[in-house]
């Protein structure tokens, strides 16, 4: 397990995950960094940069050059091993595994040996200090890294999550998680998970904007990112990428409910 710590940062941050290909989300999100004056090693990635949307080279090189901390997502882990699928843990036959072969084998082509050698250098956690707390941010789960973690999921198996990290890593009062794709925010017997969503796909709400955390001195808020997701969705179907997620850009639903929990179903 390669671990990152970055000690103790000062100032607002930026949470992200789920970039997903989407170069204009990423542009967006990054405009918000800047209008905020938050700096690169303020703004920390909880994996995926890669996925469903049209741009996934662009987007690394984005990433590569912006050198913030990035994590490794399951999508990284594999583009890195050259393996012939995402790895994202959807059950076999499920829509999000069938649509899954398009937008994987695009980003196959897309991604260059520099990014996937850059990918398989990313670490599986990173921590930090911000305002006395202790921060670790991982993708899915403690020890399966495309395990879904969902608004929904019991205590229980948030408490052995957390159990888990705090094994890996030492005491932790807070968890960063990406991987599901919707943002939720629980305390568990006084840790704190939070999930900031993704950037690059909307959280299955009927809403085309997507999210991303801002952490301040008062805590973690979940925020809305506009973006021009028309233009995002042109781009995927000039690619070639319309299998589904491109009409989900615009109305917020996806294709895959069946990936959800049922009490999640729309």
């Amino acid at each position: 397990m390669k671990i990152q710590d970055l000690g103790e940062i000062h100032g607002d941050m930026l949470l992200f995950g789920g970039v997903y290909s989407n170069l204009h989300a990423l542009d967006a999100f990054l405009d918000v960094a800047n209008m905020n004056n938050i700096a690169p090693q303020n703004i920390i990635c909880s994996g995926d940069v890669v996925a469903y949307c049209a741009d996934a080279r662009a987007c690394c090189d984005k990433m590569r050059s912006l050198k913030s901390p990035v994590l490794a997502g399951n999508c990284e882990i594999q583009l890195a091993a050259n393996a012939l699928d995402c790895g994202c843990g959807y059950d076999e036959g499920s829509e999000c595994s069938l649509l899954s072969r398009g937008w994987y084998a695009h980003a196959t082509d897309q991604v260059s040996t520099e990014n996937k050698s850059w990918m398989g250098g990313l670490p599986d956690r990173i921590l930090f200090i911000h305002n006395t707390k202790k921060y670790v941010v991982i993708h899915g789960g403690a020890l399966d890294v495309s395990r879904f973690i969902w608004p929904v999921t019991s205590d229980d198996v948030i408490i052995r999550e957390i159990e888990l990290l705090a094994e890996q890593v030492g005491p932790i009062d807070h968890v960063i998680a990406g991987h599901s794709g919707i943002p939720m925010q629980r305390i568990v017997k006084g840790v704190q998970w939070t999930n900031s969503g993704a950037i690059g796909m909307p959280s299955h709400n009927g809403k085309p904007q997507t999210h991303y955390a801002l952490l301040g001195k008062n805590g973690i808020e979940i925020k809305e990112l506009e973006y021009n997701f028309t233009a995002a969705s042109i781009a995927m179907e000039q690619v070639g990428l319309v299998q589904g997620y491109h009409e989900t850009l615009k109305t917020g639903y996806w294709p895959s409910e069946d990936t959800l929990p049922s009490e999640m179903h729309l």
